[in-house]
């Protein structure tokens, strides 16, 4: 049975590559502090799940562990944030709950994110420098993953660069070419935000940032910042989500 519309919402928030739940620890306590119930996952085989990876992790663990967060914690009503590859995991995710558990997600935001067709994976719309590079760096795990960049790419400096490279930790290599199949009609009912980080922006997320601009259906919201706004800009960041919040509980 859908969730009734008075059914408090709360924000379910999902890292990128390399990341964990870590990253959103300057995030939360805003989002808390505003009275809104937050909850941030960390995917299989990386941040401190990083010893549970395998050849086995691949795309569906990783929707898995946020379909399982949302039915742990009870959630009736929530608001999902992908962050870079994320925008993958949390387009699956959507078309797991839109069947499974009609009426759940209030809102789906992409921040900075890939932004998924049917049968693309995370890999499809980068370039073939990239996907080799990629490629090459897995090959000293046997294919396994493949190691974080300098956080400096992602428009940190200083402290916010040193804390992030301390904490990044290998991505599983396997869903980098997977693709994800889902309903498009079934995801796309459901509102979309997608917030762009505009400076500098990240060469990989341009395909995504240019189709949400051409294509109907999309709020497109931009952030004068890296590609880790929760790390350089964590209140413009809550504010932000805060009021995509609002608005769809309007």
């Amino acid at each position: 049975m859908p969730p009734s519309p008075d059914t408090k919402t709360a924000f379910v928030l999902v890292h990128g590559a390399w990341h964990g739940a870590w990253c959103w620890r300057r995030v939360l306590p805003l989002l808390r502090g505003a009275g809104v119930e937050a909850h941030a996952v960390t995917l299989t085989g990386v941040g401190e799940r990083a010893h549970l990876l395998s050849p086995a992790v691949d795309l569906h663990t990783h929707i898995q562990d946020v379909v399982g967060l949302v039915e742990a914690e009870e959630l009736q009503r929530i608001v999902l944030v992908g962050h870079s590859y994320a925008g993958v995991v949390v387009t699956g995710v959507a078309d797991r709950l839109q069947r499974e558990r009609p009426g759940t997600l209030a809102h789906l935001v992409y921040l900075d994110a890939a932004v998924p067709y049917p049968g693309d994976s995370w890999s499809s719309h980068h370039s073939a420098e990239t996907k080799q590079a990629r490629t090459d760096a897995s090959k000293p795990s046997g294919g396994l993953s493949f190691p974080p960049p300098d956080a400096s790419l992602f428009g940190l400096e200083g402290d916010d660069r040193d804390w992030v490279n301390r904490r990044q930790t290998p991505q599983p290599f396997r869903l980098y070419q997977q693709p994800l199949d889902f309903d498009a009609a079934l995801v796309n009912a459901v509102p979309r935000s997608f917030i762009d980080c505009t400076s500098p922006a990240l060469a990989t997320i341009a395909p995504a940032r240019e189709r949400v601009r051409r294509e109907p259906g999309w709020q497109v919201l931009e952030l004068a910042t890296g590609h880790d706004p929760m790390v350089s800009e964590p209140q413009a960041l809550a504010d932000l989500l805060l009021g995509i919040r609002r608005a769809s509980a309007a």
